[in-house]
């Protein structure tokens, strides 16, 4: 199979541990692209927190943000194909969130917005204070989440934070009562936007529109967020560090995301001569 499009998740999948690319991945797909064949960020990150890394790799194609709220062309500054939430969907959510004593962050058009500071946060913090200035997302620490999205232009998504047993309730009042919704894109991160937004489906849409097949993608993905791209493309790609479960949807396990997991894919699958 020859691929056309290689799909790539950041966090867990592209990122290492240290929130780096391996000098092996860069290299692999710098091979891949001088033969033809595009590379696309697919990301539950805000566009802000995906660019340091579009800017790293040289890369040309939008990013699809948020898990597939939204396309963001990164050359005209603008967002694409989008899907906000409504202003009475997040009213709605932060009263949920306020009501059950959830800890939240807001996604809105250009700033990632939080209250309060937990462990997830201050690894971004000390992450975006180390970039270069040009490429440094922004962060803000806000005084009111009602009166940031009371403003807000889009709001992209929420993210809640903790255990997953113990946010089970909250997820299945906001899928069923809120009609919203809900994926994990980390161990302890919930990711909420408008229904029917995913990965899979707004790359499944982008691909249509550049007469790309699905069998001409390979995708890879460590995360529940990543489950209907792995299964949309011709070849899924779970990392080694991802559970049982996303391994059962894809086409292929490589190694961990602290290995040579992806350059090893690529040269298998991409890089090798037919």
């Amino acid at each position: 199979m020859t691929y056309r499009l290689i799909a790539l998740d950041l966090d867990g999948t592209l990122l290492d541990s240290n929130l780096r690319i391996r000098n092996e991945t860069i290299e692999a797909l710098r091979s891949a692209r001088a033969r033809g064949v595009q590379a696309m960020i697919v990301t539950g990150r805000h566009h802000i927190a995906a660019y340091p890394y579009w800017d790293q790799l040289g890369l040309e194609l939008p990013a699809i943000c948020c898990n597939g709220a939204y396309m963001y062309d990164f050359k005209t500054r603008r967002p694409l194909a989008n899907d906000p939430l409504t202003l009475p969907e997040a009213r709605t959510l932060l009263n949920t969130v306020r009501r059950r004593k959830i800890y939240s962050m807001v996604y809105i058009q250009e700033s990632m917005a939080y209250e309060t500071k937990n462990a997830h946060l201050e690894k971004m913090l000390r992450w975006a204070t180390g970039l270069p200035e040009h490429v440094r997302p922004r962060i803000d620490h806000v005084q009111s989440f009602e009166a940031l999205i009371e403003n807000a232009q889009s709001i992209w998504k929420f993210i809640c934070a903790g255990h997953r047993e113990e946010l089970a309730p909250f997820v299945e009042e906001v899928r069923q009562t809120l009609g919203l919704a809900c994926v994990w894109s980390g161990e302890t991160r919930l990711d909420i936007t408008r229904p029917g937004n995913s990965k899979g489906r707004r790359l499944a849409e982008w691909i249509t529109e550049q007469g790309i097949s699905p069998e001409e993608v390979i995708a890879f993905g460590d995360e529940q967020n990543d489950i209907e791209m792995l299964r949309m493309a011709g070849r899924g790609v779970a990392m080694g560090n991802s559970g049982v479960e996303i391994q059962a949807c894809a086409d292929w396990v490589t190694g961990n995301n602290d290995s040579n997991g992806i350059a090893a894919a690529l040269n298998r699958f991409v890089l090798t001569p037919v």
